[in-house]
């Protein structure tokens, strides 16, 4: 991924070893306090020690003025270290010099991408926004692609001034002045660098060099967490209403760290340390991908130092859903949450020639194909891209349809690989009126609406069987669709979305995430005026507000019922935020029923939705919170059987790890999750430890009820009573989970899952509890 880069212009300044250097962008950690006292600050140490590695001679009175072309970011608040531009044999000459604790390559990440204040229960005349003053005085920092300041959702009026201990800035750049923050939005940064050393130069022509948004996403997912109201909010037509985010009255900070190309691990560390430098309370990241150690992980590390200064951290579980294994952002001190739909839909139908209707979905704003039908294709059929491939053509690639055998039809597509609205725009582009997007089997009944730019339905896996059927059977097939506009009162609601990503957790199992689940499809808020609803080139429309769907669209939610919790709970820590949210959530649809998944149409489990879809106005007063200071984490981490050295990789902090290390499992965690190795028939038993706190009122008797797993297995709590005399007390419990032996073939697993809840007749404060069985090879 590296590029070279000749140097010699700094002739100047260094005596070159060598002229060019080639190689890719590292994150090196240090240990803060082995700096020789010699030099006269952490930074001139950095530029030191690369320079030496680069085999550089340097002039020490020139070093300042050249720390640019050497070092890309310095870490101070959240992490103590540096990104540099190294080969490959530079780095590992670093990792073993004199304070560097680890040296980590730098990595990219992708984003994971109105009703939803009611559909949450938020209701302005009491309750949570009230008791928070709608999150007021409180700054929630989005670390996304950008800001379009000029939309209503960040307007200033009528709120008081900035907070006092606010000291972030607004970061002038390309098209965007400082005058365009206020008393919302009270921050805008960029951080292009670790971009740039990664993949070259910017392309301005498409990209702004600035806080700006010429993506869309950030502006999308900010006014979720924070947006004001604003009235008469719509997307061409569709789910017209007031638009409001979580938090109205809380500020906004931003810092631009996505661009074209993703988002670098490097400028993430630096964006998290200035955003906890600025004074932000919440942070909000709807970015993620790929598995590693802890010690391994920008984000996790970031995150850490972000939760032990009071900063709570919310994070996208990621859209690699329905298969398992498939959760990111893993880390137990950041809140991962999947997605869940609302009882509101953008129904689209399909009528076939037989006179059958299938039912999709579409957000489709233009001229309808009216009652007539149309002749009707499978883009697969060997024989529609004429001489091209008809793997590309069913996916309508780009360039895959043969215009003669498209014109005048409605052409079906399958779901995968390219971007879903890009499949219409080559329809339309081979001349088709019309297009019907059918799931695969992976992607299930799961659907989400897009924008398109012809007449589309989208349609489940089954549906696009039977579609496909009626083609392959039918002389002359033909359809029309026609949209059916906005739909409220959707039953069963909510649903977890198929595309959220699920567990177990891959990296630790005896943490169980997703945390919790948030309205994550079909979501409306405010949009960039840089690019039309489909983020396509091609696509001229322009929109005040647009409807996306994905867990980058439910992690804001959270994050703005975080600053609101924050605001009625000031003295609550990050875990203290996370646990009301989790033991408040509920598991149950607007139907009474056990959520669904939507892919299966199955019951779903906590491997789907964690505790649970989040209850803002429950989370308000939980009764009992699972609270866990850093200390705890260091023991966790302990737990991990990681080294020192990659402990303070996380903690930046050297770790003392008790003799006797306690299971991960034991972290003071909201919910339970017991792992046995079947080939283990002596461990099939394992205790969990807990403390709660007793945050409701100070006289309070709870019992415990558990509804166990089933299939062999038996839970249980002492004491099964707990007595509170006074507000803050703190009160410990065991759980013993105790399984029977199982017939399960090599490498497979098998996980039931259970409920334990305490209540006081008032509160219920309910953990789910996951107990898994697994055959080694």
């Amino acid at each position: 991924m590296g590029f070279c880069r000749n140097i010699l212009g700094f002739v100047a300044v260094f005596v070159l070893l060598w002229g060019v250097e080639c190689g890719r962008t590292y994150i090196v950690r240090v240990d803060i306090d082995s700096k020789p006292s010699i030099f006269p600050s952490h930074e001139h140490w950095y530029l030191t020690k690369v320079a030496a590695v680069k085999g550089l001679i340097t002039d020490e009175k020139n070093l300042a003025a050249v720390k640019g072309d050497i070092l890309i970011h310095v870490y101070n608040t959240v992490f103590h270290g540096f990104s540099a531009k190294l080969t490959p044999e530079q780095a590992e000459k670093l990792d073993r010099s004199h304070g560097v604790l680890a040296v980590l390559p730098d990595r990219v990440r992708q984003l994971h991408t109105t009703r939803s204040p009611q559909f949450l229960g938020l209701r302005p005349n009491g309750g949570l926004w009230p008791e928070s003053d709608y999150g007021s005085d409180l700054v929630v920092g989005l670390l996304d692609t950008g800001i379009w300041p000029e939309r209503k959702s960040f307007s200033d009026h009528g709120l008081g001034p900035v907070p006092r201990n606010w000291k972030g800035e607004c970061q002038e750049g390309v098209g965007f002045s400082k005058n365009l923050c206020n008393k919302k939005l009270v921050g805008a940064r960029f951080f292009p660098k670790g971009y740039e050393a990664m993949v070259g130069a910017m392309n301005t022509s498409v990209e702004s060099r600035s806080p700006r948004d010429t993506d869309g996403h950030g502006t999308h997912t900010a006014s979720i967490a924070t947006g004001r109201h604003v009235y008469k909010a719509n997307m061409l037509g569709y789910a017209s209403g007031i638009a409001k985010g979580m938090a109205p009255k809380a500020r906004l900070a931003t810092y631009k760290v996505c661009w074209q190309s993703g988002c670098f691990d490097s400028d993430i560390l630096s964006a998290f340390d200035r955003a906890v430098e600025d004074g932000v309370d919440v942070i909000s990241l709807s970015v993620g991908g790929g598995i590693v150690p802890y010690y391994l992980d920008s984000i996790a590390m970031g995150a850490f130092g972000a939760t032990e200064k009071g900063v709570f951290v919310s994070t996208s579980a990621g859209n690699d859903g329905p298969g398992g294994l498939s959760v990111s952002n893993l880390s137990p001190w950041v809140t991962t949450v999947g997605a869940g739909t609302l009882d509101r839909d953008f129904p689209s139908e399909i009528k076939l020639g037989n006179g059958k209707i299938i039912r999709g979905v579409s957000l489709y704003s233009g001229k309808p194909l009216g009652s007539g039908l149309f002749p009707l294709v499978y883009a697969g059929d060997t024989s529609l891209g004429g001489s091209r491939d008809s793997y590309s053509s069913s996916l309508c690639m780009e360039g895959s349809l043969d215009p003669k055998l498209v014109k005048g039809k409605i052409v079906m597509c399958d779901r995968g690989n390219n971007a879903r609205i890009s499949k219409g725009a080559e329809v339309k582009h081979a001349g088709g009126v019309g297009m019907i997007l059918a799931n695969s089997d992976s992607d299930g009944e799961g659907l989400v609406a897009d924008a398109h730019m012809l007449p589309t339905s989208a349609v489940g896996a089954k549906e696009g069987e039977i579609i496909r059927q009626y083609i392959a059977t039918t002389k002359g097939p033909a359809a029309t669709i026609s949209g059916q506009g906005t739909v409220l009162g959707i039953k069963p609601a909510p649903v977890v979305a198929s595309f959220s990503s699920r567990g177990p957790n891959p990296e630790t199992p005896e943490i169980l995430k997703p945390d919790v689940i948030a309205p994550g499809v079909n979501i409306l808020a405010g949009w960039t005026g840089a690019v039309g609803p489909s983020s396509l080139s091609s696509d001229k429309r322009r929109t005040q507000f647009n409807i996306l769907s994905g867990t980058s669209m439910a992690c804001p939610h959270v994050s703005g019922v975080a600053a609101l919790l924050k605001g009625a709970h000031p003295q609550w820590s990050p875990a203290a935020v996370r646990s009301a949210l989790m033991t408040t959530a509920y598991t149950q649809d607007n139907r009474g029923h056990r959520m669904i998944d939507e892919a299966s149409g199955n019951a779903s489990t906590p491997f789907d939705f964690g505790a649970g879809h989040v209850h803002p106005e429950r989370a308000m007063d939980p009764g009992l919170i699972y609270d866990v200071v850093t200390e705890d984490y260091v023991r966790f981490l302990c737990s991990l059987n990681y080294t020192t050295k990659s402990i303070q990789v996380i903690t930046r902090k050297p770790a003392q790890c008790p003799a006797r290390r306690i299971s991960p499992g034991n972290l003071n965690y909201p919910s339970f999750s017991a792992v046995f190795d079947l080939s283990q028939p002596k461990k099939l038993s394992t205790v969990f430890f807990r403390t709660v706190t007793n945050v409701g009122p100070p006289r309070s008797v709870y019992k415990v009820r558990v509804i166990p797993p089933r299939g062999g297995v038996t839970v249980t709590v002492k004491p099964r009573k707990l007595v509170f005399t006074e507000a803050n007390q703190k009160l410990s419990y065991t759980v013993t989970v105790t399984t029977k032996p199982m017939n399960l073939l090599p490498g497979n697993a098998d996980t039931r899952f259970g409920f334990l809840s305490w209540t006081d007749g008032k509160h219920v404060v309910q953990s789910p509890i996951a107990v898994t069985r697994q055959e080694p090879y």
